[in-house]
């Protein structure tokens, strides 16, 4: 039986998102089992996202397929991510890759570092 969060996205990724990564992967030497996202301590505000290519799906992992992308979140991370949208963003100055969370609660001014409250697992099996 799939888990209750399996069945909804954790995190999803935009067109932009989901493009770039699957450029990177392509260029990458050895083909990755998909891309780990997490969040860790640190930073003015307390936490910062995490990517990273990884080298294999871990047991307790997250998976999510997204627009051709497998995404892969570290179970201390879901709660953290629930709702959240990946971007990609490109300008004049340089590109990056971007985080909608509704779980966010403040940024720092640098943009490196967030401040982000769980989501309620309350909540998640009232809305399945």
């Amino acid at each position: 039986m799939a888990s209750r969060l399996a069945r909804s996205k954790v995190m999803s990724l935009t067109e932009a998102a989901a493009s770039r990564v699957k450029e990177i992967m392509a260029s990458a030497e050895t083909a990755p089992a998909g891309l780990r996202v997490g969040v860790r301590n640190g930073g003015c505000a307390g936490m910062s996202y995490t990517m990273e290519f990884a080298a294999r799906i871990e047991p307790l992992d997250e998976v999510i397929e997204d627009k051709g992308v497998k995404v892969l979140i570290d179970p201390k991370a879901v709660l953290f991510l629930l709702g959240a949208v990946m971007d990609f963003r490109s300008d004049r100055l340089g590109s990056s890759f971007t985080f909608t969370n509704p779980n966010e609660t403040s940024a720092c001014g640098c943009g490196e570092s967030v401040a982000i409250t769980p989501a309620d697992p309350a909540g998640l099996e009232a809305s399945v």
